[in-house]
């Protein structure tokens, strides 16, 4: 074993693990409040689809194709995430995690203040939608370095044996933004009259993320390098190759087994929390305010979820515990779409109860932390993580909803099991893998 790889994982068991101290806390405490607010900007776009459809394409474009041009630009920012994530994590790799935290948050205020100041079609003409796509490249280019490098960040600064909590905190942090972003929108259309949101109102929220993304980039300034890539660089360890070249070569398993399970995270998240509350109303005829509700309460399971996972991860190991989370998920997820098919009378604790079930992926960024020695550690993670964000995240929305559609409305539900089971294959099957060497 060489001495990079003495390195490579750190130890879950908890058995021998220091306990969090000040420092620990506000390291991650510092983490989370940042990736709250910069997922907040990159998520507050979709929030706001509507009056952006009617603002950034000529006037007599039917609703529904512009609605479909404005979640186009949304997708671009899911495919701009591998090119930001692959960039970022080469120099994380290279030059330290702490440089690229701070540069990413940084990348997401500009354009999202940006995108609050942009003129509109009416003002430019094309130019205007032209603006915002690029404006939503570059947020998902900054996204794809920040979630990825937040993981490593925090998963190599906390003490051996609370890597779980560490991931699953900042997964909640993450998970917390969107709820800021729902929550600030429907106050703004419960506030304001669809001339003032179509006048000035659909700016405040990117105003906002502008703001709160300098505040994330301020906080970050008291954040100190990993000690994992403090002591890599101080005995001369960093990765002399590509970085990724490395993890092509020589831990294709690893890249495959994190793409696999973050199928199962973008399927529980934009299916269960994101994309339901507009299915619930088409699909089972729920009312929208309730659907509104349920996502509400789901939204703040899955926060609190996530990091009730994490710390199971610690005392369990992540691997039984992403394993079993993933099997209770797939009978959260029939609890919850049974009840809608038979007319939604327990709807809302059942969602609520999904919600913390969706936080195994929580869970996730353990394994995928687990799986890369830390020389490239970061390229092995963030081109996992973005590229299989990419080929599924950017796609489900309209897959999911052609599948309601097409295949009955219980497809939802199926899909998100399929994702599920094979996450407890991948789960098992690492598991026998590891009893075998033992």
């Amino acid at each position: 074993m060489s001495e990079a790889t003495t390195l490579t994982t750190p130890d879950l068991s908890g058995a021998t693990a220091r306990p969090l101290d000040r420092r620990d806390a506000r390291t991650l405490l510092l983490s989370a409040l940042g990736g709250a607010l910069e997922f907040y900007d990159f998520v507050v776009f979709v929030f706001l689809t509507l009056p952006l459809s009617e603002l950034f394409f000529p006037q007599g474009t039917t609703p529904w194709l512009a609605q479909l041009k404005v979640y186009g630009i949304f997708a671009a920012g899911y495919l701009a995430r591998p090119l930001g994530g692959i960039v970022m994590a080469h120099f994380g790799d290279r030059s330290g995690r702490k440089r690229m935290f701070a540069l990413s948050v940084f990348l997401m205020a500009l354009p999202t203040l940006a995108i609050g100041l942009l003129p509109t079609y009416a003002q430019v003409g094309m130019l205007a939608p032209l603006l915002l796509l690029l404006l939503r490249i570059v947020q998902g280019i900054a996204v794809g370095g920040e979630v990825p490098g937040a993981w490593v960040f925090v998963a190599e600064h906390v003490p051996a044996g609370r890597v779980g909590f560490a991931c699953g905190s900042l997964t909640a942090g993450l998970t917390a933004g969107i709820l800021i972003g729902s929550l600030l929108t429907a106050w703004l259309n419960a506030r304001l009259d669809a001339a003032q949101l179509l006048d000035w109102g659909w700016r405040v929220p990117f105003l906002l993320g502008g703001v709160f993304g300098f505040v994330a980039v301020w906080l970050r300034r008291w954040l100190s390098e990993t000690p994992v890539f403090a002591e890599m660089r101080a005995r001369k360890l960093l990765s002399r190759e590509l970085p990724l070249r490395v993890v092509l070569a020589a831990h294709r398993r690893g890249v495959v087994v994190s793409m696999l399970v973050t199928w199962m995270l973008t399927a529980a998240v934009v299916v269960l929390i994101l994309l339901l509350p507009t299915l619930a109303p088409k699909s089972f005829g729920l009312s929208p305010r309730l659907a509104s509700i349920g996502n509400v309460l789901a939204t703040c399971g899955l926060t609190a979820g996530c990091i009730a996972y994490g710390w199971l991860a610690d005392r369990c190991g992540a691997l039984q515990t992403l394993l079993g989370g993933s099997l209770l998920l797939v009978a959260g997820t029939w609890a919850l779409f049974t009840d809608l098919a038979a007319g939604g009378t327990h709807f809302l604790p059942l969602y609520a109860l999904a919600g913390l079930l969706v936080g195994v992926v929580g869970v996730v960024p353990v394994v995928m932390v687990q799986a890369f020695p830390p020389p490239v550690r970061f390229s092995g993670l963030s081109f996992s993580y973005n590229v299989a964000y990419a080929v599924f995240g950017a796609g489900t929305a309209a897959m999911i909803g052609w599948l309601a559609v097409h295949a009955g409305r219980m497809a939802p539900a199926h899909y998100v099991t399929i994702t599920a089971l094979v996450s407890v294959g991948v789960s098992g099957r690492l598991l026998a893998a590891k009893a075998g060497r033992d």
